[in-house]
């Protein structure tokens, strides 16, 4: 979606617009990274005032563009009880540069692992594995023995960790399906290192499994509503990708009651069409039988549902 800054103080009047309504709600001011502007810090601190009977927490998300350009930032890091960062490899230099999109990504991921470390935070490396970057993708093992992490991180007590795996079949990600790692093409090297790879199956298998399956693939919010919203004051569950079909309404535009109705009701048009069609029917209309690609069932699923949506909704 278009990168657009939104009004000032629309942080307040979200949480305005959702206080009466919920007795606990947690406010962060990012979407996909957090600490993407220069006030970070009183953003940080913003949150958690505007939160209610909630505290944002932190993850193991954080910028690594400003981890090597802002000297302070790791000290932000450190004093609101970061021990982990997670940063994301797609292979060695020229790849990594290819798919975060900018040049010079692979050396800030370097620079930013000797930051933490030095700071006494573990880098968590995770890498998205494809037909395209298989090859380099091992190379990261070497690189990893040669900087020592495991090593250096439990100096400080903390673990190193390296995982892989090729991503959800959504949003992007869904893109890249012709060049999707196939179960058998992934290097021996990585099995150990590869997430839950006792559960990847491949797409054949998954059309195997699911064929008889007269079930619906209907998204639910559990203990907690995770909403996203957009900088256009589009709502979205965060079941899967933000998409016409996946939206709750505008909250500029539409009737206020009505979307509380619906986050609640959960009433979009994507959880109604889920409810109209059986797996075994995304299985024999979208399926490829044929398929070696690697998945998880639940994955394939959502990526099935996904092709359904977009066929009907656009």
């Amino acid at each position: 979606m278009p990168n657009r800054v939104m009004e000032e103080n629309t942080d307040t009047w979200l949480m305005n617009y959702f206080r009466p309504y919920f007795n606990s709600i947690t406010y962060y001011s990012w979407l996909r990274e957090p600490d993407y502007c220069d006030n970070y810090m009183q953003r940080w601190t913003r949150d958690n005032k505007l939160s209610v009977n909630s505290q944002p927490i932190r993850f193991e998300l954080a910028s690594f563009w400003r981890i090597v350009r802002d000297p302070q930032y790791v000290t932000f890091l450190k004093e609101v009880g970061v021990k982990k960062v997670q940063l994301t490899f797609f292979g060695m230099e020229e790849m990594t540069d290819k798919y975060t999109g900018r040049k010079g990504a692979f050396k800030e991921l370097l620079e930013a692992t000797e930051i933490l470390i030095a700071n006494q935070i573990a880098p968590r490396w995770q890498a998205f594995i494809n037909e395209e970057n298989k090859n380099e993708i091992v190379q990261l093992l070497s690189l990893i023995e040669t900087l020592e992490l495991q090593k250096r991180c439990q100096v400080f007590k903390e673990d190193f960790k390296f995982f892989v795996h090729s991503g959800s079949c959504d949003g992007e990600n869904r893109k890249l399906y012709d060049i999707r790692i196939e179960k058998d093409n992934i290097p021996e090297a990585m099995i150990p290192y590869y997430l839950n790879y006792d559960k990847v199956i491949t797409e054949r298998e998954c059309c195997s499994l699911l064929m008889s399956d007269t079930s619906n693939v209907v998204y639910h919010n559990e203990d907690e509503i995770v909403l996203y919203i957009s900088n256009q004051y589009d709502a979205y569950f965060n079941f899967t990708h933000m998409s016409e079909a996946w939206k709750i309404g505008n909250l500029k535009t539409d009737n206020h009651d009505e979307i509380i109705h619906k986050i609640v009701a959960e009433d979009i048009p994507a959880l109604h069409l889920a409810r109209s069609i059986t797996v075994k029917e995304l299985v024999e209309q979208y399926g490829n039988k044929s398929s070696n690609r690697a998945f998880f069932i639940d994955d394939y699923k959502g990526y099935l549902l996904n092709c359904y949506l977009e066929d009907k909704l656009g």
